[in-house]
């Protein structure tokens, strides 16, 4: 009986992937992206790991079959275009593909969506029922129009007086004027993160977008408190440049997605026009 040879050890898609991941991230690191960003990119990629073995000989018809995943919104399709996009174009960088891979994905359409502000019955009744910790998290996103992740990041050392230097999307600081005493009190005085984590570090992004649903009745989400700010905003001073700024926006056009215009203004559009 012939002794068989032990089978030699398999490379699976993580180990294929690890270096390539490892170097790619450092590379991210050394220009400067923000950690929300890398973070983004690492969990698509790792993802695409799954499904695809080897990340330097992938062909367009895998990563096109990644990309139709089936339970994507369109807005998840596109973070997850970008970020394979971002990886390949550093790959095609470094000599590991070819250059053009990365402008060979298909553009992704993201129907325009209607601004969805949470109503003012429904913010004063999570309000009223929310426990302190929580109260700040609503008044931070429905008052200050922070995004959950920034939420979850605010630091006593980010107030001056009453400006809240924020950092966000892609490691942008905007600051936004906090006029609620309530909030400024808080901040203040919290020696640290406002939401400190369990062990160590501030809470996650995560669980402040959880708590905010769990707190917002009828399936408001924290998200919808940015558009109930945004809308605000703009319908007390008509300057969407301003409300971007506070949003932490780069373009107009992305403010636009979060402002439902009132219908008096529609009116006094069409009275004017008349």
């Amino acid at each position: 009986m012939t002794r068989e040879s032990p089978p030699m050890p398999s490379t699976t898609a993580g180990d294929v992937w690890s270096s390539a991941l490892s170097e790619y991230v450092a590379a991210e690191r050394a220009a400067g992206r923000s950690a929300g960003t890398i973070r983004l990119h690492r969990h698509y990629l790792r993802h695409l790991a799954a499904q695809v073995r080897a990340p330097y000989s992938v062909t367009l018809a895998q990563l096109d079959r990644y990309l139709a995943h089936g339970g994507w919104s369109p807005e998840t399709r596109k973070s997850a275009r970008g970020s394979l996009a971002s990886f390949y174009r550093w790959a095609a960088r470094m000599g590991y593909v070819d250059e053009q891979l990365a402008d060979r994905l298909p553009h992704v359409h993201v129907p325009e969506g209607r601004p969805r502000p949470a109503p003012e019955t429904v913010l004063a009744a999570a309000l009223r029922v929310a426990d302190h910790r929580t109260r700040l998290m609503l008044l931070l996103a429905a008052h200050a129009g922070l995004r959950c992740s920034e939420v979850s990041r605010v630091h006593s050392d980010d107030l001056v007086g009453r400006t809240l230097y924020v950092t966000g999307k892609g490691g942008k600081t905007r600051t936004v004027p906090v006029l609620r005493p309530e909030l400024v009190a808080a901040i203040a005085t919290a020696d640290g993160w406002l939401f400190p984590g369990r062990t160590s570090g501030h809470l996650a992004a995560s669980t402040v977008t959880a708590l905010l649903s769990d707190a917002l009745p009828g399936g408001w989400t924290g998200h919808t408190l940015r558009h109930r700010f945004a809308t605000r905003a703009y319908a007390g001073t008509s300057d969407l440049l301003a409300v971007g700024e506070l949003l932490g926006h780069s373009r107009p056009e992305t403010t636009k997605r979060y402002v439902l215009v009132p219908d008096e203004h529609l009116a006094a559009a069409v009275a004017a026009a008349a």
